[in-house]
């Protein structure tokens, strides 16, 4: 069933997405090299904790820690640990919060020092497929014409779109109805109604969009070692387009 939220609902929301978007904000700080990924979940949880939320992450579906770090070739859901990040690493921090049973659910990649230049170019175009996929936004549309937008502008880039992992809807728990893939055709799927939220959540690939997953059951890689960027906001429908819960319009 997909849900269309009161705006009671959207507000409690709105905390839940402020909560994370200032936990994002405080990882920036520490994202250099020679810290590890166990010390970054460490502050991620305090800071969640101290605002009046609850890492969602933490023992959900049995994934041990507060947030998911992946490096470089790792696409999603890596388990933070004692590695330590070093020069040229390409990081996603992806997590999500509850407020009052609300979640909200965001994604950044960060290069840590330089990098090449077709890195860089795939983390910054990951983050304008973000937007450009939300720019499709607004009731009326179909969430084909989002994943369309985003399937469009990746390839135009020479980058991969990884089709096994979609966005999804938002609410009292992290995965909801609607799949929101990041591929497709205009016109096609649901149509947005406002009061809808949604996860929109583009993660493309240096290489090929193959993917597979580790021995850890939760660590899912590029098949070639490529690397990946991940970006993503949380996001209701509003009367003529959109709001971000996740964030400002970067």
């Amino acid at each position: 069933m997909i849900n269309i939220r009161s705006d009671r609902e959207i507000s409690i929301m709105k905390k839940a997405g402020e909560i994370n978007y200032l936990t994002h904000l405080e990882l920036r700080k520490y994202l250099k090299p020679g810290i590890t990924t166990e010390k970054l979940n460490d502050i991620a949880d305090k800071f969640i904790r101290r605002h009046g939320g609850k890492p969602t992450c933490l023992n959900y579906e049995g994934f041990p820690k507060s947030i998911c770090i992946s490096i470089n070739d790792e696409v999603v859901h890596g388990i933070p640990s004692n590695r330590k990040l070093k020069d040229g690493d390409v990081v996603s921090i992806d997590f999500c919060t509850e407020y009052n049973g609300y979640q909200s659910d965001s994604a950044n990649t960060y290069i840590i020092g330089s990098a090449s230049k077709e890195v860089v170019n795939l983390v910054e175009n990951t983050k304008k497929a973000l937007y450009i996929g939300l720019s499709q936004i607004k009731p009326g549309a179909k969430i084909g014409d989002i994943g369309n937008a985003i399937e469009t502008f990746a390839h135009e880039h020479g980058l991969s779109v990884v089709e096994d992992l979609v966005g999804h809807g938002v609410g009292t728990d992290i995965h909801e109805e609607p799949d929101v893939p990041n591929y497709g055709q205009k016109g096609t799927g649901i149509t947005l109604k406002k009061g809808m939220v949604i996860a929109v959540e583009p993660m493309l690939n240096l290489g090929t969009k193959d993917i597979c997953i580790l021995d850890d059951d939760w660590t899912i890689v590029t098949e070639d070692g490529m690397p990946s960027a991940h970006f993503e906001h949380t996001v209701v429908v509003t009367e003529d387009g959109y709001e971000i819960l996740t964030g400002d319009k970067e």
